[in-house]
């Protein structure tokens, strides 16, 4: 959502497939290694394959938040498990057994809880949010989308597709979820669903 957004969808599918490219070559070989069946999981400081999967995902990070994303969201100085299907292929990023994000097999990430919060926690208000005061907390918190009528504010680079983040007007994390809506029809409409909400922080 940066000020380049337009011409970035065509920029994250060829960056996305060069991340597949280079992940595939750092895939795990012990499909065991995840929970999940048919899985692998490596991190970070798990060799040279590992480090070009992750530097390659923070650029798909940067293209599809934004200039620094990337790192925001997967630290160089912290150890990111990467959990990869049985092809190699990631599928989820986690930092302490919590998902940052899952990447989609359109190449590109969808946003957890864990992911969001470090996102609101950088970024400078508006960037990424979308925001909502008292009537919808309880709701959004609890995993219900976020409805156009009560948005107070959002990123004006928002487009309809971009993950966002929900917040409260003093800033809380609500939800993460996916715009329905521009940041312009979001101010406009009265009625209307603003945000399909994934995930709420249920607190």
């Amino acid at each position: 959502m940066s000020d380049d957004s337009a011409g970035h969808s065509h920029a994250v599918d060829d960056v996305s497939e060069s991340a597949a490219d280079a992940t595939d070559g750092s895939a795990s070989t012990d499909d065991s290694a995840d929970g999940d069946s048919g899985g692998g999981t490596d991190g970070d400081d798990g060799g040279d394959g590992g480090d070009r999967g992750i530097e390659s995902l923070r650029t798909v990070a940067d293209y599809q938040f934004g200039s620094g994303a990337g790192e925001v969201l997967f630290p160089p100085d912290e150890n990111i498990e990467i959990r990869r299907s049985s092809s190699g292929r990631p599928r989820q990023l986690l930092a302490d057994g919590r998902r940052l994000v899952s990447y989609g097999v359109d190449g590109r990430f969808t946003l957890g809880l864990a992911g969001g919060r470090r996102l609101v926690a950088a970024f400078d208000h508006p960037r990424c949010r979308v925001v909502v005061g008292d009537d919808s907390e309880p709701f959004v918190r609890d995993g219900k989308n976020a409805f156009a009528k009560f948005v107070r504010e959002a990123d004006p680079e928002i487009r309809p597709g971009d993950e966002v983040a929900v917040v409260h007007e003093r800033g809380d994390l609500l939800a993460v979820g996916r715009a329905e809506l521009s940041a312009d029809a979001m101010a406009d409409f009265d009625s209307g669903m603003a945000v399909k909400v994934r995930e709420g922080s249920d607190e």
